[in-house]
């Protein structure tokens, strides 16, 4: 793809209710300030770990999918794509839920059922093409509008509620704890799936172009925007407008929707369809390659694009909002410890001097367990959940003791893995 297509495809996972919402969450429960230095702390971090996987999978053209073979054998890659799609549909039921009620606070006649099928009945063709003819050019045309409804947003709300500082101040009622900062940081370590995502979109990128996209569109400019600025919005919403209820994306949208009117259901609509682009698209291609691999069902991507929007729409009318966020936690862990594998592997240069810098990802050539990859994935993730469910200050450290034991348990089997562990027939 060429780099303003492939920037057009990937700045749509840049916009979503949900990163106003969750930097909302966590200047209500730590500060604002704290808030904003998580965020910023998360921008370094997210900026260094896509720059050296955005270079890798725009060299090797790998996906998560075929990456994932070499670093767990063709098993361990399938539970990888699962937790890849199924994590994706989850964002896509959050993400048009949120658009589903906007339809229906608006125009109440559509009951939700309906306005959910609506989201679903239009998100499932727009995935039927590919990222490189058709989401690029759709989300080439609803960034400005995204832009355009951030900008005024912020002017309407001034408009009516007037300025002041006060939203720097948001935070709980006992005052903001000192440790704060750290609760925020570590709260996005949780959505490291947009490294797979990252992963996934890079890999089309050209060779002549790498420097570009590791530096720019998968970079800091691209989480500035996502964290920083989406979180900053977030924010200044929460301590400006009145807020029906707990805040929530539910809540976020109808103090949108009170403030712009349809121009908030507008907004709203550009957001949600932005991320589910990629949601929707992502969940279909890795739904495909599971179900492929361990099945051997080959089907199309047209009739998994129907079957996960049927998934999608059945999980947004069932009231199991609270599991999948449990889910999700859950989830989360697997996805660190992947990402800290995948980063150990890719600095490292053993498994170059093992196969003479050829990188063999062939189902038939691939073993069905890799030990080395298996062990540090499953090893590093058992610690992360107890961790986790520890609860307190312990439950903070779950993710980044998973990503440490993660590549420290990678690194040192690597160091000494034989080449049979990823290659058959080798010795």
């Amino acid at each position: 793809m060429s780099k303003a297509s492939l920037t057009m495809a990937w700045w749509a996972v840049s916009s979503a209710v949900f990163y106003f919402v969750v930097a909302a969450a966590l200047a209500q429960g730590f500060g604002a300030r704290n808030a904003i230095i998580g965020m910023l702390l998360s921008v370094v971090v997210y900026s260094v770990v896509n720059f050296v996987i955005s270079r890798y999978a725009i060299r090797t053209g790998l996906s998560v999918a075929l990456f994932s073979r070499i670093l767990f054998g063709n098993a361990g890659a399938a539970l990888a794509t699962l937790i890849f799609f199924v994590t994706a549909i989850y964002y896509a039921v959050f993400e048009g839920s949120v658009i589903a009620v906007g339809i229906q606070t608006v125009l109440p006649a559509i009951g939700y059922k309906w306005a959910a099928l609506i989201v679903v009945l239009y998100s499932v063709p727009m995935i039927l093409g590919s990222i490189q003819h058709w989401l690029d050019k759709l989300n080439g045309v609803l960034l400005p509008l995204y832009l355009l409804g951030l900008v005024a947003a912020v002017v309407m709300a001034i408009a009516e509620y007037g300025y002041s500082n006060a939203w720097l101040s948001v935070g709980p009622a006992g005052g903001a704890p000192a440790d704060g900062w750290w609760h925020c940081f570590v709260y996005f370590m949780g959505v490291w799936i947009l490294m797979m995502y990252t992963f996934d979109y890079s890999r089309f990128g050209r060779e002549q172009d790498i420097d570009y996209h590791s530096w720019f569109n998968f970079g800091t400019p691209f989480y500035l925007m996502a964290l920083i600025v989406n979180g900053l919005f977030g924010i200044f919403l929460v301590g400006t407008v009145p807020m029906d209820g707990a805040l929530s994306e539910v809540s976020v949208l109808l103090a949108l929707l009170k403030l712009m009117g349809i121009g908030g259901l507008l907004f709203v609509w550009v957001t949600q369809t932005r991320i589910n682009s990629a949601n929707f698209y992502l969940a279909t291609v890795n739904m495909e390659t599971f179900f492929a691999q361990v099945l051997g069902v080959r089907v199309g991507k047209v009739v998994w694009a129907i079957v996960v929007g049927a998934i999608v729409y059945a999980l947004m009318l069932a009231d199991v909002f609270a599991y999948l966020l449990q889910s999700l936690a859950y989830q989360g862990i697997f996805v660190v410890a992947w990402v800290a594998i995948a980063l150990t592997h890719i600095l490292s240069s053993r498994y170059d001097r093992l196969f003479g810098g050829v990188v063999e990802y062939r189902s038939d050539r691939i073993p069905a367990f890799n030990p080395c990859g298996l062990a540090a994935w499953f090893g590093a993730a058992a610690i992360g959940l107890v961790l986790q469910q520890m609860g307190g200050l312990t439950a903070s450290f779950s993710a980044p003791a998973t990503a440490l034991v993660a590549a420290s348990i990678y690194g040192g089997l690597l160091s000494r893995a034989k080449p049979g562990w990823f290659v058959k027939g080798t010795a």
